[in-house]
């Protein structure tokens, strides 16, 4: 049932669709009272529905903000504060494990409060996908991925089982089993709607937009198909799914007007790669992002799907493509029900939500082009996915990195045996060749253009280099379909992209070990190898801790990448292997035309493939239906488990919190720079064994062959503390000379692990607060970035600039989150982090204010500063008060 709001505006109409009536909030209506909305920005027309439909006399939504919306032309600088209601949650299994350990947490304690604890549910559905558990511990065989899923099972039984408990005693809770396919591309094949229906209070069917937050930054994919979504974090989640609302501020939107087509030979991959450079360069973070223009007729919806994936690489919180008849084709080519696609239309329509190539653009706050004609093939890295290098200037670009930001200036040449091998290694060799991420995995162009590759290469009898590692890891069973029915999975296998699994795999740190002999190798002799993925992240450490250079890349240039071995020559000028013959192999003699792929795919994929695989997605295989579930209403925690375990976040806890004290006498725990991301902050690779975490782990009896990952052990806080900032690649200022996680402990002066720094400093009584530059906190949606930051001890962030999911999760921890003013910096103010400082007038706070920071130097000498307090929204306010918006919530439920 979804709640309906006043309609003080009286915009309530009916729609009329094959015979069935829906009741509506009607946009058309509500001009007539709020004047023309009908160049407003689509996406911000969805957002106008919701504030409608949820008006509730000023409660949490007004007139005065309908109206504030209605009016927006341009939005710059706009300050108002909206309270916008998803229809629904996505998660994904690495932040939705700690969304549900959460709600079992909440249930024990509204028992302990006196409350029933079968008020904790979702009250909007949720899906939970596992998607991001399986790792490529096999590869480059037939019998991979069986292999695979055995040691995913043996390795995640302990989530599992919580997670089927969570089927089972939660009400409005869905979870996709594993080995299904990754979340964002289920939810663009089969979970989104466009247009959503439930039943109204008197219980007749209501209709409004299909929108949705998620626990992945990734969430962002559905804009694709015309639904409006983001990534939050798994905090803000599971306050949407209790029932708050998200508070956000009235967005600027930036509009890419979109012309000509894209050249041959040039893909999706390609686009985006060159959106996302020019988005991020051009400063979108905390802004929508929407789509328009001619250009949009000549791409596909795999296509738009692609560009709206990365909207967190550059930096936006949405990337919008309205809905048209290219939305309405795809509805129907995956198989959706005849009448719900008539009715996504005849709703589009009916609400001023439809584009066609008639329809004027909107007015945005800003609008860019750009000639699609003038993409050209690229990569991004080796660090940064906006870091975009043309096709032909890969080369050129490593080289001037191996000499100038890996210091390894004179060593081109250098190469080194492996044990055992009749080869040898050296800088720039790729070991790693993904086909991989929910970004390229969902696009059968791409795809199907990197099977045609593969068809050719084995034609001329090329095989990927001995030192490489080939994996390709599909978004959804689909995938396999096609491939089968093509006779392309025959050419994957017989080149070594086997299939290894349906999930994240690489893209998320799940690359598996690389051969011992390679890793030994690389270590030994200190080599900056490289890897090549169709991901989304290339950050440091996060594909493997052996690859300091990590590319984004199209699927075909994954496989030709893979059959070349390196990228220290161009790939397009020199060539990729020789045949039997000796004959020479170039890129361009296994690249496949334009009119190949199209071909190919629409003989390949059917409708029929999407409806099979989709009749029973819950149902899971023999693997998952084994699994026995234990626990009620509440959850038998097991107290020896070392992947669940009950958090402390309601310890103690009464139903009046306590006032927040000022910061007095706080410590350094980090001195970090600029782009510091939540892979910096809470890594979810492998865990090192002589780490806090790896020591934890060892205590308690698991071997190391058995620590899984830190994404796959976010149910338990005890590994998830001892690895927030333990990250291989993180470097704190305050620690100098160090790398992977360590700090020094003030006044004594001693270098320890950051865990075990502040483990003392909670000892002694000390506060702790970090110090940052630009941009802190980028990356994926990872509440334990968040949580884990509370759980050392940290009261207070004080960073040039914060990326938006990770502010708002810090507030909803508790953490306050301050931002030097312009100009300003740490090393603007001569900070070294050795310093003492004292943070006051935390007892009334206001969103955005100024708050001074004052500090005292070990010489004795004392300095202050101002800060932007970045509890941006009243709401936010309440949270950090409450001790965070879970405690709020909770407080709330149970009184």
């Amino acid at each position: 049932m979804t709640a309906l709001g006043m309609d003080t505006l009286g915009t309530r109409a009916t729609l009329e669709v094959d015979g069935r009536g829906y009741g509506y909030f009607s946009l058309a209506k509500a001009a007539e009272r709020l004047g023309d909305i009908s160049r407003l920005p689509f996406s911000l027309k969805v957002l106008l529905e919701n504030l409608l439909r949820f008006e509730d006399g000023g409660t949490t939504v007004s007139v005065a903000d309908i109206e504030a919306l209605a009016g927006w032309r341009g939005g710059t600088g706009a300050e108002r504060e909206i309270q916008f209601r998803p229809a629904r949650v996505l998660m994904q299994d690495f932040t939705g494990v700690p969304a549900v350990v959460d709600l079992a947490a909440m249930r024990d304690a509204i028992a302990r409060l006196g409350g029933d604890p079968q008020r904790i549910n979702p009250l909007v559905p949720v899906d939970l996908v596992i998607d991001h558990s399986v790792m490529v511990d096999d590869f480059g065989n037939p019998q991979a991925f069986a292999r695979n899923v055995e040691l995913e099972y043996a390795r995640n039984h302990e989530r599992y089982q919580f997670l089927r408990w969570g089927q089972e005693a939660l009400r409005n809770f869905r979870v996709v089993p594993p080995g299904t396919g990754i979340c964002h591309q289920v939810n663009l094949e089969y979970l989104a709607q466009v247009a959503w229906v439930s039943d109204g209070p008197d219980g007749a069917p209501f209709v409004y937009p299909d929108t949705l937050v998620g626990t992945d930054s990734h969430t962002t994919m559905v804009n694709g198909l015309g639904v409006l979504g983001w990534g939050v974090g798994g905090i803000e989640a599971e306050a949407a799914m209790l029932g708050q609302p998200v508070s956000m501020l009235i967005p600027e939107v930036v509009g890419v007007r979109l012309v000509g087509e894209l050249a041959e030979g040039v893909t999706a991959t390609d686009l985006v790669l060159t959106v996302t450079q020019m988005l991020r360069k051009k400063g979108v973070v905390g802004k929508f992002v929407e789509f328009c223009g001619p250009g949009l007729e000549s791409l596909s919806l795999a296509d738009r799907a692609t560009i709206a994936n990365m909207a967190p690489e550059y930096g936006a919180t949405c990337g919008f493509f309205p809905v048209d008849a290219t939305t309405i084709a795809y509805l129907r080519f995956t198989g959706r029900d005849d009448h719900r696609v008539a009715l996504a239309e005849a709703y589009a329509k009916a609400q001023g939500l439809w584009r066609d190539a008639a329809t004027p653009d909107p007015v945005f706050t800003e609008l860019l082009e750009l000639d699609l004609g003038r993409v050209e093939p690229s990569l991004a890295g080796p660090r940064r996915p906006q870091d975009r290098v043309p096709l032909g200037q890969v080369d050129e670009s490593f080289m001037a990195e191996l000499a100038g930001g890996y210091g390894k200036a004179g060593e081109e040449g250098k190469r080194v045996p492996v044990e055992g091998a009749n080869h040898d290694l050296g800088h720039g060799d790729v070991v790693i060749a993904a086909i991989t991420s929910c970004t390229n995995t969902s696009n059968p162009n791409v795809l199907v253009a990197a099977g045609l590759v593969a068809r050719k290469a084995r034609a001329l009898g090329l095989k990927p280099k001995p030192w490489v590692k080939t994996s390709f890891a599909p978004g959804s069973q689909v995938v396999t379909d096609y491939f089968d029915r093509s006779g392309l999975t025959a050419d994957m296998d017989a080149i070594g992209f086997n299939l290894v699994g349906y999930g994240c795999t690489t893209c998320i740190g799940n690359s598996g070990p690389l051969p011992a002999p390679i890793s030994q190798a690389i270590n030994a002799h200190d080599l900056v190898v490289a890897s090549v993925l169709s991901g989304n992240r290339n950050f440091e450490g996060r594909v493997s801790p052996d690859v300091k250079a990590n590319y984004l890349a199209s699927p075909p240039l994954v496989v030709a990448y893979a059959l070349k071995g390196e990228i220290r020559t161009d790939i397009v000028e020199t060539p990729i292997g020789t045949t039997d013959g000796g004959r020479e192999v170039y890129l361009k003699d296994i690249w496949p035309t334009n009119a190949e792929v199209a071909e190919m795919v629409a003989g390949a994929v059917t409708p029929e493939m999407f409806r099979r695989r989709y009749a029973n997605v819950f149902a899971g295989d023999a693997h998952w239906q084994g699994i026995a579930v234990t626990g009620g209403n509440t959850y038998q925690w097991n107290p020896s488990s070392t992947y669940v375990r009950n958090p402390p976040y309601f310890e103690g806890m009464t139903m009046v919190p306590e006032p927040v004290a000022d910061i007095v006498g706080a410590r350094v725990l980090a001195f970090l720079g600029d782009s510091i991301t939540t892979d910096h902050i809470s890594p979810a690779g492998s865990i090192k064994a002589d780490s806090p975490a790896g020591r934890y782990l060892l205590e308690r009896q698991v071997s190391r062959d058995q620590f899984n990952s830190y994404g796959a052990r976010r149910g338990n806080h005890e590994v998830m503390m001892r690895g927030t900032f333990a990250n291989i690649r993180i470097r704190n200022r305050v620690a100098p000379g160090t790398e992977g996680g360590f700090t020094t402990h003030f006044p004594s002066g001693e270098v320890m692990p950051i865990y075990d720094a502040a483990m003392r400093y909670r000892d002694e009584g000390t506060p702790l607060v970090i110090l940052a530059g630009r941009e802190y906190g980028t990356g994926s949606s990872r509440d334990w970035a968040a949580k884990g930051t509370r759980l050392l001890g940290v009261r207070a962030v004080i960073a040039q600039s914060f990326e938006r999911i990770h502010r708002s999760n810090l507030v909803g921890m508790g953490v306050l989150p301050l931002q030097f003013l312009d100009g300003e910096g740490a090393d603007a103010l001569g900070l070294r982090g050795d310093e003492i400082f004292t943070i006051t007038g935390l007892g009334a706070l206001a969103p955005r204010q100024t708050l001074a920071v004052q500090f005292r130097r070990p010489d004795g000498s004392e300095g202050r500063f101002e800060t932007l307090c970045r509890i941006d929204t009243a709401n936010e306010i309440d949270y950090f008060y409450a001790g965070g918006i879970l405690p709020f919530v909770l407080r709330k439920l149970a009184a």
